[in-house]
């Protein structure tokens, strides 16, 4: 069966300063247990803010290391999920069942993407 990443990318200076609700991560909670039990969830995880990060870049034969924060990106990764579905669809139905978690003050898109296998 294959697999799906999904990468939830929120706005970072819009996100609430007291992060998730206890009801939402209550809903998020019980979502999560469910793809689990059912098989489809096989690893997820929320992210550190891009302030305790760094980027390393390969450019003109060169490595540089950048500091978060990164004031230039207005959508960054806040987390990610690996999903394995019967297909894109699937995914895609799993998706959006996580986002409706969420209270409507939230700005969330999140991509999912197949992974290729060997």
């Amino acid at each position: 069966m294959p697999r799906y990443l999904t990468m939830i990318r929120i706005d970072e200076q819009n996100a609430p300063a007291e992060g998730p609700s206890p009801e939402l991560m209550e809903r998020m909670g019980a979502l999560i247990e469910e793809a689990t039990k059912s098989g489809v969830m096989l690893e997820t995880a929320g992210l550190t803010p891009t302030s305790a990060g760094t980027r390393v870049t390969w450019s003109g034969g060169k490595i540089t290391c950048t500091d978060g924060p990164f004031t230039e990106s207005k959508e960054v990764i806040g987390g990610y999920a690996i999903l394995q579905a019967k297909d894109k669809a699937e995914a895609v139905e799993w998706t959006k069942r996580f986002l409706r978690t969420h209270e409507e003050y939230w700005t969330i898109s999140i991509e999912v993407r197949e992974i290729e296998e060997g």
